[in-house]
């Protein structure tokens, strides 16, 4: 496997959330050895890529960056927190994700492009989300979210993924909702850094093709005071 495969590919990249909640909460060696997995050329590793003209590694990192603050990307789980928090309480959950349905809403953190079945990352996550919700006393946030899994498996057959518990494992631990998305950031770094590395070997630019499909050729021009 290539360097880049390591966060790219199918193998593992260490992801330093998984790490740091173990050792500042004692939850054990099991959860301790967790490790996050990419799948495939995703989103942040494609822009990286492509972004990639020479320029100072920062710049590659920076396009890695702004695509994974996207809510249908890395900054999912803000979205998951925000959704926790104007649901509320438990109660509220079965006629909220009713009516989200219903008005043809999505749900973030549910379903994924890849794992059309359950998202293997996502079970640890959540057990994770447990063990903190036992130790701090606040169960609210995965109660919830266990039952908005639960419903949209049921409505939808969609699983939850992994962003989609990471939610209620960083407001437990009382980090900031803006600090969700720079977490995982720093986790991806020196997956990220091997791309650079690796695209470096052989620098060729990635340009994707663009065909046109817009009105056909030539159209006539209307001045802008006549619109």
């Amino acid at each position: 496997m290539t360097v880049a495969g390591l966060e790219a590919g199918f193998g593992t990249a260490v992801r330093l959330e998984y790490l740091l909640v173990p050792l500042v909460f004692g939850i054990g060696a099991p959860v301790a050895s967790m490790v996050g997995t990419n799948i495939g050329a995703n989103q942040r590793a494609r822009a990286l890529r492509i972004a990639w003209t020479g320029a100072a590694i920062s710049g590659g990192i920076t396009s890695a960056i702004g695509t994974l603050k996207g809510p249908l990307h890395g900054g999912a789980n803000e979205g998951v927190i925000k959704m926790l928090q104007e649901i509320g309480s438990l109660d509220r959950v079965d006629d909220y994700i009713a009516e989200a349905l219903a008005q043809k809403k999505k749900i973030m953190g549910i379903g994924h492009r890849v794992y059309k079945t359950l998202d293997p990352r996502a079970p640890h996550l959540k057990r994770m989300a447990q063990i903190l919700s036992a130790k701090l006393g606040e169960p609210k946030w995965i109660q919830m979210s266990e039952r908005i899994a639960e419903l949209m498996l049921k409505e939808k057959n969609l699983h939850a993924n992994v962003d989609f518990y990471s939610a209620s494992t960083y407001h437990t631990l009382g980090i900031d909702v803006d600090l969700f998305t720079p977490v995982f950031a720093v986790s991806r770094i020196s997956g990220w850094t091997a791309h650079v590395i690796e695209q470096l070997d052989d620098n060729r630019l990635i340009r994707p093709r663009a065909d046109y499909v817009g009105p056909s050729y030539p159209q006539h021009y209307i001045p802008i005071d006549r619109r």
